[in-house]
């Protein structure tokens, strides 16, 4: 026998077979899980079942399912039980008697009212109840019933999770609070730049001066079908004038922030480190991720994914200490920091590993402040508390780290992107280590991760 009919069986009920009277129903408790996917496949996403503080203002007071959420209920009824497989569904008439709010206990019905011989159709009276016997929706169904017996293997439900991303919310929050940034946006010379300046400035997050060949930006605007109307631009020649102006403006105080554009990071980058472009410090700059990742209850900051190859333990130190103060901004007092290697343990055979401890040590004795440091650590145990206790390590850090410290940029490059693609993860980033904060999006980051790297610039500015 096929391994497919080991399973549990579903049957039907053949036209001959139905008699007046005959009834079906399923159970379902409704859960926000069951309001979000039915809102992600449909596309409904009316605030009345998405968010409670707009649901409140509702005459209902709280959030609502939507209602054809509980319609499918008959539907599943209809094609899993009464008739069951095999059944044509033709028509379906519905009241919406009372609201389903979450935590309900729906049970759905059918019961066969009619049948018509010659074409195998069957009129059901269809109506789902709430846990204390309350009729939530009613109706008529209007079926053909399957003409032969069959009975099939039932097919497991899909298993789906959800994606929730809210980790940003309350910094999103609290950056819209603030005064709008000044930001120098460098070389906006393609709709993608375009667009993300807009995006920042019609959120109330920044206010751009667009600085580059205005030919090439307001071509890059019409490509957008943007209007640039109220967006000051700075008129220079190419993109290596634009790095140099925005830099010259951000160290003069003219802006609050550099964007990159449609230029090279090396480019943008090389003018702010450049000697006398008055935006270095005695810091190394460095680039952090702020990322959402939906299986860890916290963001979490990778650092340095982007800028520094092969850092050394005195330019780590300097990575670190910038990613600790981004940490302070978002309002975590004493951040923890795991310093990543392969292994937990220190190895002479593996200078990562005493990078690691020698962290550790400056953390200890305050030449990195502001976070408790820890290292050498494997990423299982840097984020699981489950893998730490296994291998029994004692670590203040180990299982709940706000920040992995990489040892390079290619494993910190490829440990940010396994998550962006496998983990579902979304990732804010931020330059630090200027005088300035340095924004560098990519053209494949969503509207979100866009606004939420224009939000860590406003809040690291304000700070």
């Amino acid at each position: 026998m096929s391994p497919a009919f080991d399973r549990p069986m579903v049957d039907n009920c053949p036209f001959d077979e139905i008699a007046i009277g005959d009834t079906a129903s399923i159970v379902r408790i409704v859960g926000r899980d069951d309001i979000e996917l039915f809102a992600a496949v449909s596309g409904d996403v009316n605030p009345a079942h998405m968010d409670a503080g707009f649901a409140a203002t509702d005459p209902f007071g709280h959030i609502v399912a939507h209602g054809m959420w509980t319609a499918a209920l008959i539907s599943a009824v209809l094609g899993t039980k009464l008739p069951g497989p095999g059944t044509i569904y033709l028509g379906q008439e519905l009241r919406f008697l009372k609201p389903v709010a979450p935590g309900d206990t729906v049970t759905a019905s059918v019961r066969v009212a009619e049948k018509r011989p010659d074409k195998r159709i069957v009129i059901l009276d269809t109506f789902c109840t709430n846990q204390t016997g309350e009729t939530v929706l009613s109706g008529m169904a209007t079926v053909i019933a399957p003409a032969a017996k069959l009975s099939w293997p039932r097919v497991p439900l899909p298993e789906v999770m959800l994606q929730r991303h809210d980790r940003y919310d309350r910094f999103m929050k609290e950056a819209v609070c603030r005064p709008p940034l000044l930001v120098a946006v460098v070389h906006p010379c393609s709709p993608e730049a375009i667009l993300g300046a807009i995006e920042a400035y019609a959120a109330g997050l920044a206010e751009p001066v667009l600085v580059g060949p205005e030919r090439k930006i307001r071509a890059a605007a019409d490509a957008a079908q943007v209007s640039l109307d109220g967006l000051r631009i700075v008129n220079v020649e190419h993109s290596h004038a634009a790095a140099e102006r925005a830099v010259a403006m951000a160290a003069a105080g003219e802006v609050a922030a550099l964007m990159k554009g449609s230029l090279h990071s090396d480019e943008l980058l090389g003018a702010v480190v450049a000697t006398n472009s008055g935006l270095r410090t005695e810091r190394r700059i460095s680039h952090a991720y702020a990322m959402d990742i939906p299986a860890y209850p916290k963001p979490l900051v990778i650092t340095d994914a982007a800028i520094n190859i092969a850092p050394t333990l005195t330019q780590k130190r300097d990575i670190c200490q910038n990613a600790i103060d981004l940490m302070h901004v978002l309002g975590v007092e004493r951040p923890l920091v795991a310093v990543l290697a392969a292994v937990e343990t220190v190895n002479p055979s593996m200078p990562a590993t005493l990078d690691a401890a020698a962290l550790t040590v400056m953390a200890a004795r305050g030449q990195i402040t502001g976070a408790l440091v820890d290292g050498p650590l494997a990423f299982d145990n840097a984020i699981s508390m489950d893998a730490a206790r296994i291998k029994q390590i004692v670590s203040p850090v180990a299982g709940q780290a706000d920040i992995l410290l990489v040892p390079d940029l290619e494993s910190g490059n490829m440990l940010a992107k396994q998550l962006l693609y496998f983990a579902g993860a979304i990732a804010a980033g931020l330059v630090l280590g200027a005088r300035v904060p340095i924004i560098l999006t990519s053209r494949s980051d969503s509207l979100r991760v866009r606004l939420a790297s224009v939000a860590l610039a406003r809040l690291a500015a304000a700070a």
